[in-house]
């Protein structure tokens, strides 16, 4: 059947490249890098698709617990400069940041928020997963089982849109506490109303109900279903067309033309949304009470972004981003990879 690899992109949560197979099933298979991309982890004839899934999930749960472990620091440094005020900056850059975190929370500040996207990796790699995996099997069905180069544009927007319902929450409590020293240095009067994971969710409970923390939910959307489309999109594409260039089949590329469409597929991620993203930080790291709020919705917030600085406010935090990839990415391949090989043998 039609089979391909696909990763899920490096972004804010900790969610990094992880290579799985979709067969025409719609089967999401974590592949093992040894022997990527033609033995997927799962494949045990007895097994049953519940198993399947559930290793899947597994294996790329711990290489997002191992991603967010090495790409949380970068995602701090981020999200405090991007969140900054214009008026009254604290860093003057990504290596300032490092500096004065370390100086003033010691090398756990690095670490603010890291409960949330540990908590939730499990929920978001199962979202994400099965949702690619799904989006193009429904494409493939409507199309009389063959997928054109769009739909792969069209699964990965699909897949965006339902991740976002899983990050959207995660996203929004780890920000939520890692702007927390930003205020504290703005106001000197500051007093945090929680200073960790679980009392940051409680409070946003007890504030909105349900509707707490999908606060930002519409520039998440707004982020994510672009930036998948593009990414899942343009990495299927690049595949092809390596593999026509090498004379081969999409699903024998060596694994460096698979890590290489990844990353390239990675950056056009970030370059297509990085002043989205910036207005996603700003608004979940907004007001937990609605009539305190700074911002009433994604326009407003984006004018008085501009006004703050022009177009180049929104690339504040954009170093530490791509910084991130590299080191993130490396150890997420490494963990699936290892883990996939364990599970391959149970």
């Amino acid at each position: 059947g039609h089979t391909s690899v696909s990763p899920s992109p490096s972004n804010a949560t900790g969610s990094t490249n992880e290579w799985t197979m979709s067969t025409q099933a719609g089967e999401s298979q974590v592949l093992n890098r040894s022997d990527a991309p033609a033995g997927p982890v799962a494949t045990s004839g007895t097994n049953s698709a519940l198993v399947k899934t559930f290793k899947d999930v597994l294996a790329g749960t711990t290489g997002g617990i191992a991603v967010t472990l090495v790409g949380h620091p970068f995602d701090t440094l981020k999200v405090r400069l991007q969140t900054q005020p214009a008026d009254k900056p604290i860093y003057n850059g990504v290596v300032d940041c490092l500096k004065k975190t370390l100086k003033w929370e010691g090398p756990t500040g690095l670490y603010k928020g890291v409960t949330s996207p540990l908590a939730g990796q499990m929920l978001f790699r199962a979202t994400l997963f099965g949702a690619y995996g799904k989006a193009k099997e429904y494409l493939q069905t409507k199309n009389g089982g063959s997928l054109s180069v769009s739909d792969y544009y069209k699964a990965g927007a699909m897949t965006g849109f339902a991740a976002a319902f899983t990050e959207g929450p995660i996203d929004f409590y780890k920000s939520q506490i890692q702007v927390q020293i930003v205020r504290s240095k703005v106001d000197p009067n500051y007093k945090p109303a929680y200073t960790t994971v679980a009392e940051c969710v409680k409070q946003t409970l007890k504030n909105s109900g349900v509707r707490g923390p999908f606060q930002g939910l519409g520039a998440t959307l707004a982020r994510n279903i672009p930036a998948n489309a593009i990414y899942l999109g343009s990495f299927e594409v690049l595949k092809m067309n390596l593999a026509e260039k090498l004379g081969t089949t999409v699903k024998d590329l060596p694994a460096w033309g698979i890590l290489s469409a990844g990353g390239i597929g990675g950056t056009l991620y970030w370059l297509a949304i990085f002043p989205v993203d910036v207005v996603k930080s700003a608004m979940m790291t907004d007001s937990i009470v609605r009539s305190e709020r700074r911002y009433s919705n994604m326009l407003d917030c984006a004018t008085q972004l501009y006004k703050e600085g022009g177009i180049t406010r929104f690339y504040r935090g954009f170093s530490p981003c791509l910084l991130r990839a590299v080191p993130a990415n490396g150890v997420m391949l490494f963990t699936v990879d290892k883990v996939g090989t364990m599970l391959k043998e149970m």
